[in-house]
Parts: C-alpha cells; sequence; structure tokens
C-alpha cells in the first residue's frame, strides 16, 4: 500500500514539473521582444501627437483667416489634440 502511494505521489509530481516545463517555455516564446516594444512605444507616440500637430496645423490657418493677431483657434484645437491623442492611447493601451 505504502509503495502504491509513493507510484502515485511520483506520477503526480512528475505531471506537474511536465506542466510547469511546458509554462516557462511558453513564456519565454511569448516574451516580448525590444524591438516589438519600441515599435510599440513608437505607435503610442505617433497615436497621441498626430491629433496634437493636425490641431496646431489647423488652428494656425483658422487664426490665419481672422484680422488682427489672434491664437484662440490654435490653442483651442491643440487642447483638443491633446484630448483627442490621450483617449486613442488609452483605448489602444486598453485593447
Amino acid at each position: 500500500m505504502a509503495k502504491h502511494d509513493i507510484m502515485n505521489h511520483h506520477q503526480e509530481l512528475r505531471k506537474q514539473v511536465e506542466q510547469q516545463a511546458r509554462r516557462m517555455q511558453q513564456a519565454e516564446k511569448d516574451r516580448p521582444t525590444l524591438i516589438g516594444q519600441t515599435i510599440y512605444i513608437g505607435t503610442l507616440g505617433i497615436t497621441f501627437v498626430l491629433p496634437v500637430v493636425g490641431g496646431a496645423y489647423l488652428g494656425r490657418w483658422l487664426d490665419s483667416l481672422a484680422s488682427g493677431y489672434s491664437i484662440r483657434w490654435t490653442v483651442s484645437l491643440i487642447l483638443l489634440g491633446v484630448f483627442i491623442g490621450m483617449f486613442h492611447v488609452y483605448k489602444l493601451i486598453k485593447d
């Protein structure tokens, strides 16, 4: 009876070790690479910056149409671009 329990324990231990080894191999395979992380960070940066720069150019153009010195549209659209960029980055990270 004791020998049977030892054999069962040995088999159970072997299964657990094999399962853990497979998990470790899969984790090593799925580990993100440096270039993958760099591309991801770059994508986040572009996703944030493009609406801000677009808002600045559009605001500057609208302000140039107004008579006199005005930065109202430029500042407003830059701030709108910041909020849009933050929203897009949030959505990209969340998904």
